[in-house]
């Protein structure tokens, strides 16, 4: 039977930071993006949370087939914290502390059957179809710790990465998704210390890898046409540089200026600016690239963020009926592709055994074992020796399905 895992915090009052909060998004299995209708209960909920299965890129509907708990036990290694031990073992450790941004994550066979973001608070329970776990059991513990909810299923809790952020944090309009983001980056070349310009913020999430490549040397521009995604993006990098603070013992740069703002008509912004890059998040970014190329450093890249074809045709016409400086180097897109590997198992449980060729006499002829002497092999391998073990290797049956078109402009001088 196929579940959707809709799992919330309880929690006894609504704080008052987080009235304001639209619904979280969710997409279908066709890419679509809905918003999730909640009931009143489920609004005054932890402004993080969003439960999804894991994808490389893209949201997916969770299917999960709930079997009996408590009969499997995840494959969690060795761990490096003894029960109950509580202290910090490594330098510049730090527990897990209230206020904290968290993952909670089970894997069962390899697949990850659930999967949350949300935010450490004192009095509150971690629900889950998998039983509950208390935020005051959870605090004190170290990352990446496997913890046991009331029905006896170990989650892991680690903290959220920014990459996890922006795919979980509550959105207004489609994100810039981390394989894009990091493509970007890199045709910009963006680096410590830079000053770049970005037009279209969205929800927040590429300017937020923007404010981590400059560093607290350098400083991002990032100017939003509409209200409702200014407010969005700019409640979105605050989230992130508070639960950082409680992260790292010390505050994430403060290094975007964000302004609701038109770019055609923002010229007075830019008036004695320049910039090492320009990263373009909009409809019809043709119409503002005489605006801003003057103030694009000679060189310089501007990555522009396109959702169809179209937009890419658009955008080559805009260049080729005006005179910018502007030479389109590279259109592109991102694909990732997930595989799946896992040991041979029988079924009765048993990991299968790699069998070596006999080879018969002088002539080389293959000769296969019995059925008998495999029987007997396989009944003594119980704990098979390195390389023994064959191995089953093929992609995934979901894979993530396209996103965006990604075109590199250069500014070139004649």
């Amino acid at each position: 039977m196929q579940l959707r895992d809709q799992i919330h915090e309880e929690k006894e009052a609504e704080p008052s930071s987080m009235k304001d909060q639209e619904d979280c998004n969710t997409l279908d299995s066709s890419g679509s993006t809905q918003h999730a209708c909640r009931n009143i209960e489920e609004r005054i909920d932890d402004p993080f949370q969003f439960t999804t299965e894991e994808k490389t890129d893209t949201d997916r509907k969770l299917g999960a087939v709930v079997e009996p708990l408590g009969s499997e036990t995840p494959d969690i290694g060795t761990l490096s914290y003894e029960e109950g031990q509580t202290t910090p073992t490594l330098p510049a450790e730090r527990l897990l502390s209230f206020g904290e941004l968290l993952i909670a994550e089970y894997r069962k066979k390899g697949r990850v059957e659930f999967r949350k973001m949300f935010q450490l608070q004192e009095g509150l329970r971690l629900q889950s179809s998998w039983g509950t776990i208390g935020h005051s059991d959870i605090a004190g513990k170290p990352c990446g710790q496997f913890l046991s909810t009331t029905r006896g299923v170990l989650i892991l809790i680690r903290r959220a990465s920014l990459e996890d952020y922006v795919l979980y944090m509550k959105r207004g309009p489609a994100i810039a998704y981390p394989k894009d983001a990091s493509a970007m980056l890199m045709m910009m070349d963006v680096t410590e210390g830079d000053c770049v310009l970005e037009s279209g913020s969205g929800s927040g999430a590429m300017s937020l890898f923007l404010s981590r490549a400059v560093g607290s040397k350098g400083n991002v521009l990032s100017l939003e046409i509409r209200e409702d995604h200014h407010r969005r993006a700019v409640l979105n990098y605050k989230r992130w540089r508070a639960g950082w603070s409680l992260r790292r013992g010390e505050e994430w740069p403060d290094n975007v200026q964000f302004i609701n703002t038109d770019l055609q008509s923002a010229s007075h912004l830019l008036a004695g600016q320049g910039f090492h890059s320009i990263a373009l998040d909009m409809m019809s970014p043709h119409l503002v690239l005489p605006t801003v190329t003057p103030h694009l450093h000679p060189g310089a890249v501007c990555a522009i963020y396109l959702a169809n074809v179209t937009q890419v045709i658009d955008l080559l016409e805009g260049l080729r009926c005006s005179p910018l400086p502007l030479l389109c180097e590279r259109i592109m897109e991102v694909q990732f592709r997930d595989w799946l590997l896992a040991p041979a198992i029988q079924k009765d449980g048993r990991f299968c055994t790699r069998k070596a060729p006999i080879l018969n006499g002088s002539q080389g002829e293959l000769v296969e074992d019995s059925d008998e002497e495999e029987k007997e092999v396989e009944g003594t391998q119980e704990d098979p020796p390195f390389g023994s073990v064959p191995y089953i290797a093929r992609p995934h049956p979901e894979q993530g399905s396209h996103t965006a078109f990604l075109v590199k402009l250069r500014k070139c001088v004649s």
